[in-house]
Order: structure tokens, then C-alpha cells, then sequence
């Protein structure tokens, strides 16, 4: 039996024109191409309160959190595009992931992380393309038990990187960013496959 890598994808963003949906987008068709499937999530149905101890005492783990939980849990990598906020990520993909990695009964601690393969990139107006948060999103994931491959990508002056279907406009770069969703597939197959 063929092994098929699974991937889930999505921005750290809620915005409805996100340049880093559209990014992850991109790479999401490299990884297709790969013979990857991919499952697009936009953090936007995913709606949690910031995370509080005691919210989670009185009230358990949203809903909304434990579906997300899950989905991390049944795939095998992550490929996540990431705004940057003055040099770090934002609190929407912190919040998501701390909410994500609380555990449910007697399960193991960085359960939906641990053993997971991810490729990181991110789009930004600025002129480093969002390369400062990415530093930090790399830490987080590493200290999640997630490998996070070395490549990356930063995509900068977003507001004119992309046409009207969201497709990347520079080759190169739309190339470069194809090949980061292809190379975490074929990451994906050699340690499972």
C-alpha cells in the first residue's frame, strides 16, 4: 500500500484577503503535486477565547479547539503561513496553539505535535517579508516536539505579490514557494513511507 502524506494547512490569520492565506495556498499546491493530501483550514472557523487556566477549569476546552486539536492529530505535517506584528507572529496562531496542545484525560503532552513535520512561511507589506516572526514561530514548534524543516520562505511588499486568484505573480518566488509544500510531502514520505 502507498503511503499518502497527509497536511494540514493554514494561516495565521482571520482577514479575509490575507496575503498569508493566499500564500499557504501556493504551497499547498506544491504539496498536491507531490502526492500530498492536503486539508486548507482558515482559522477563521475556529473561533476560541483566549487562552485562561481557569475558562478551561469552568469550562473544558472549546469546542472549537478540541476540532482543531483533532486535525492536527490526524495528519502528519503542517505547512503554516504567518503574518508577522511587529516582529513576532500574531496571538491569533499562539492562542490557536495553546489551546491545541492542552491535554484531554490521560493522553500524551504535545499530542497532535510530537513526531509532526512542518514547513513555516510568511507574507508581509514590509520589506523583510515577515522573516522576523518566523524565527519565533520556529522556536514555538521546536519546543512542541515539532521538526520544522530549514527552509522558509518570506515573502515581502505582499500588497503586490499576488494576482486576483491569489496566485503568486513572481515565477521564482511562486516556484520557490511550491517547493517548500513539495519538499515537506517528500519529507513526509521518507519517514513514513
Amino acid at each position: 500500500m502507498v503511503y499518502t502524506p497527509k497536511i494540514l494547512a493554514f494561516a495565521g490569520s482571520a482577514r479575509r484577503g490575507s496575503y498569508n492565506k493566499m500564500l499557504v495556498n501556493n504551497a499547498a499546491a506544491g504539496a498536491k503535486a507531490d502526492g500530498a493530501k492536503v486539508t486548507l483550514v482558515d482559522l477563521r472557523g475556529f473561533p476560541m477565547p483566549l487562552y485562561d487556566a481557569d475558562l478551561e477549569a469552568a469550562d473544558g476546552i472549546p469546542a472549537s479547539a478540541l476540532e482543531f486539536k483533532k486535525l492536527m492529530a490526524s495528519n502528519d505535517g503542517f505547512l503554516i503561513a504567518s503574518p508577522e506584528y511587529n516582529g513576532f507572529f500574531p496571538p491569533l496562531l499562539k492562542n490557536v496553539i495553546d489551546w491545541a496542545s492542552r491535554r484531554v484525560d490521560d493522553e500524551p503532552a504535545y499530542n497532535g505535535f510530537e513526531g509532526k513535520v512542518a514547513a513555516i512561511m510568511a507574507a508581509s507589506p514590509g520589506a523583510l517579508g515577515g522573516l522576523r516572526a518566523l524565527a519565533h514561530l520556529r522556536t514555538l514548534l521546536a519546543n512542541m516536539r515539532v521538526m520544522v524543516l530549514p527552509d522558509q520562505k518570506g515573502v515581502p511588499n505582499a500588497s503586490n505579490a499576488f494576482d486576483d486568484q491569489g496566485v503568486l505573480t513572481d515565477v521564482r518566488t511562486r516556484e520557490a514557494v511550491e517547493r517548500m509544500g513539495a519538499r515537506l510531502a517528500q519529507t513526509l514520505m521518507k519517514l513514513h513511507g
